[in-house]
C-alpha cells in the first residue's frame, strides 16, 4: 500500500467531523451482530468502516467484524459470483487489519514490536482459517498465509491454526507439492508451539494439548515417510547433552524419540528412558505426598474405601479444620458421623457429630435422619419392651423433625415412620403404668432426654 492509501485505510474517527455518526453506527452494528441481525449490522458497519476503518485507533473491530459479516453473507449466499465477491472482501479486510498493525496505525496498549507481531500473527491465522474452512481457497494460497502466521506469531500462534495447516501439509505432501523436509519442519514447529503453550499457557494449555493430539494423529498418515529415528537422535542430541539432567529436556526428547519409532537398545533412548523413569518415580512420590497433604477429604475417602475408618475420620477432621464453607464442613461432619455410627458403632459420638453438622446447615434433614437411624437400630438393646418402644418413638419423632425441615428427605422419612409405627407403645401397657398419651416421659439407655408418648392403638 502507498503511504497515502495506508494512512487513509488506518483512519480513525478521532477529529473526524462525522465522528458521532461513526460511533453511533459502530454501537448499532456491534449490538446487531450479537442479536444476529446481520442486515442491520452490515448497513451500520459500512457507515462506521467508511468513516473510520480503524475505529478509535486502538482496536481492529471494523476490519475483523467486517470480515465476519462478509463470512456470514458468504455462508448464506447461493450465487457463486456473489460468494466470490464476499470472500474477496473478507480477505481484503483481514489484509487491511494486518497492514495497519504492520504500520502501527492501530495503537496497542503495550505498543511493543513483539505485541504487534502477535497481533499480525493472530489475524493471519484467523484469515487462513477462514480461507481454508469457509472460502475454499486453494491450498497453495492458504499455505502461504499459514506459513506467515506461524513465522510471525511464533509461540503465540493460535491453536486453531494447527488443523488447517496439518491438512494443507498432508494434501500437498501426498500430491508431491511439498518435500518431506518441509513437511517435517512444519510438524516440528507446530509441536514446539503446542508444547510451549501446554507448559506455560494456563488459560489455553488444554486447547493446545487437544490441537496437538489431533494434529499428530493426522500426521500419523505420513510420519513413516517423513521421519526416522536416526534423524531425531542426531537432531536432539545437542540440546540434550547441553542440559542432560533437566527433566523437561529429558521428557521432551524421549517423547519425540518414542514418537518417531526409536526403541529400547538405542544408547540415547535407553539413557533417556532410565533417567526419566527415575525422575518420574521421585516426582510422583513428591506430588503424591503434596496431594495427600493438600487434599485430606480425598484421602479420607481413600482410607474409607480401604476399610481404615479411624484414618478416614482423622482425614475428615483435617478437611473440616481447613474448610471455611459451613455447607462443606457440615458435609464432612456428616461423613464422620456416618462412619462413627455405621462402621464403629460409636453411637453417642455419632449423634454429637451429626448434631454439629445439622447446626451448620439448619435446613438439612440428612443428619437428623442419621440420628433417627441410630435410635431405631439401638432400640432393641434399650431395656424392657416399654423402654424399647419409647426409643422407637424417639426415632419417629426425629424422622418427623427431619421431614419438617427438609422436603428432600420427606419421602424417606415417611417410609421410616411407617416402618416403625407398629412398634409404638401399647396403650394398655401405658394405662397400667399411668402414662397418658401426650405426656412427656424420659427415655433411657444411651439416648436420654424425653419423648412425647403416642400409642399404636
Amino acid at each position: 500500500l502507498s503511504t497515502n492509501h495506508l494512512s487513509a485505510q488506518c483512519a480513525t474517527w478521532e477529529g473526524n467531523p462525522k465522528m458521532d455518526d461513526a460511533k453511533n453506527a459502530h454501537s448499532i452494528y456491534r449490538q446487531a451482530i450479537k442479536t444476529k441481525d446481520y442486515e442491520l449490522a452490515f448497513k451500520n458497519w459500512q457507515i462506521a468502516y467508511d468513516i473510520a476503518p480503524a475505529a478509535d485507533g486502538k482496536r481492529d473491530y471494523h476490519f475483523i467484524d467486517g470480515a465476519g459479516i462478509y463470512k456470514h453473507m458468504f455462508e448464506q449466499e447461493t450465487d457463486e459470483a456473489k460468494k466470490e465477491e464476499y470472500a474477496a472482501n473478507a480477505i481484503k479486510l483481514y489484509d487491511e487489519a494486518i497492514a495497519c498493525y504492520e504500520a502501527k496505525g492501530i495503537i496497542l496498549k503495550q505498543a511493543t514490536d513483539e505485541n504487534y507481531q502477535k497481533k499480525i500473527g493472530f489475524v493471519e491465522g484467523r484469515k487462513a482459517f477462514d480461507m481454508f474452512y469457509t472460502f475454499g481457497t486453494p491450498h497453495a494460497e492458504v499455505r502461504s498465509v499459514l506459513e506467515n502466521a506461524v513465522e510471525v506469531g511464533g509461540n503465540d500462534t493460535e491453536y486453531i491454526v494447527f488443523a488447517p495447516y496439518t491438512e494443507v501439509v498432508l494434501t500437498q505432501f501426498t500430491n508431491d507439492n511439498m518435500d518431506k523436509a518441509t513437511a517435517r519442519g512444519i510438524y516440528d514447529k507446530l509441536n514446539a508451539i503446542a508444547d510451549y503453550n501446554i507448559e506455560n499457557n494456563q488459560k489455553l494449555g488444554s486447547y493446545y494439548k487437544q490441537a496437538k493430539e489431533s494434529m499428530n494423529g493426522r500426521f500419523a498418515y505420513i510420519e513413516r515417510q517423513i521421519f526416522d529415528c536416526d534423524y531425531f537422535v542426531e537432531k536432539l542430541r545437542p540440546e540434550y547433552e547441553a542440559d542432560p539432567d533437566n527433566p523437561d529436556v529429558i521428557k521432551k526428547t524421549l517423547a519425540i524419540l518414542k514418537g518417531q519409532g526409536c526403541e529400547p537398545g538405542d544408547a540415547m533412548y535407553d539413557e533417556l528412558d532410565g533417567k526419566w523413569k527415575q525422575y518420574a518415580s521421585e516426582e510422583n512420590a513428591r506430588r503424591q505426598a503434596e496431594f495427600e497433604a493438600n487434599n485430606p477429604r480425598i484421602m479420607a475417602r481413600k482410607a474409607y474405601d480401604a476399610g481404615d475408618f479411624p484414618t478416614a475420620i482423622a482425614k475428615y477432621r483435617e478437611a473440616i479444620a481447613g474448610e471455611e464453607d459451613p455447607s462443606k464442613k457440615a458435609s464432612y461432619l456428616f461423613s464422620v458421623a456416618s462412619i462413627q455410627f455405621r462402621k464403629l458403632n460409636e453411637l453417642s459420638n455419632a449423634r454429637s457429630t451429626a448434631q454439629e453438622a445439622a447446626a451448620l446447615r439448619p435446613n438439612w434433614g440428612r443428619p437428623h435422619m442419621l440420628i433417627g437411624d441410630m435410635y431405631g437400630k439401638s432400640s432393641r438393646n434399650c431395656g424392657d419392651a416399654w423402654n424399647q418402644r419409647l426409643v422407637v418413638l424417639k426415632a419417629i419423632e426425629t424422622y418427623q423433625y427431619a421431614k419438617s425441615v427438609d422436603a428432600e428427605v420427606a419421602s424417606e422419612a415417611s417410609d421410616r415412620i411407617s416402618k416403625y409405627r407398629g412398634s409404638m407403645p401399647d396403650k394398655n401397657e401405658g394405662f397400667m403404668r399411668g402414662v397418658k398419651e401426650g405426656q412427656k416421659v424420659s427415655v433411657g439407655c444411651w439416648i436420654g432426654g424425653s419423648v412425647t408418648v403416642r400409642y399404636a392403638n
